[in-house]
């Protein structure tokens, strides 16, 4: 048990170097911490830069050192906010039947910057928006049976509008769905 807690607190430590755990000790060179939680956060999922940004201050990595291994991932296209933006759109998109305005908002909490969120988005088409709120108003109506069809709409419209479709786009899509 006390090896446990000994390797949660060199995990902590980034100005440490790599002990027998694999875990930096106490030599480690800023850089070199940075290097391996870059690498551990990009092996898990691709990340915006911004996100590792904040991973490394919340472990308190000098940003000077921080600075240089990012710029150096971005360099070697480890770190690619563009090709991050796409891939997530693409993602989100297909699988959540997100709106454009939420894919968005998704990418600006992400840090990504507005140029290539803009890059990324031009993917999703209004016809691809529709798409994706129709499906979504089909599958929740299928547990509504027996509803009446005030209760109905309000619910799908709530739905569609927590995935950030528009009010046009809503009623337009309800009236569809709920005629037939």
């Amino acid at each position: 048990m006390r090896g446990r807690r000994q390797s949660a607190r060199t995990r902590r430590n980034p100005a440490a170097d790599n002990g027998p755990d694999g875990q930096p000790g106490p030599e480690a060179d800023p850089q070199s911490v940075a290097r391996d939680i870059v690498l551990r956060k990009l092996t898990a999922q691709q990340r915006s830069r911004s996100e590792l940004a904040k991973a490394l201050k919340e472990r308190d990595v000098p940003d000077d050192a921080a600075g240089e291994v990012l710029d150096r991932m971005e360099d070697v296209g480890l770190v690619d906010d563009t090709a991050f933006a796409e891939s997530w759109v693409r993602s989100r998109q297909s699988r959540r039947g997100l709106s454009r305005r939420a894919l968005r908002q998704e990418l600006v909490q992400k840090g990504v910057d507005r140029d290539d969120i803009d890059d990324a988005l031009s993917a999703v088409t209004p016809e691809d928006e529709v798409a994706a709120a129709t499906a979504l108003a089909q599958k929740k109506l299928r547990a509504m049976a027996g509803l009446e069809r005030d209760v109905k709409y309000r619910r799908l419209a709530g739905a569609l509008a927590r995935r950030g479709f528009s009010a046009g786009l809503t009623s337009q899509v309800l009236a569809s769905v709920l005629e037939d």
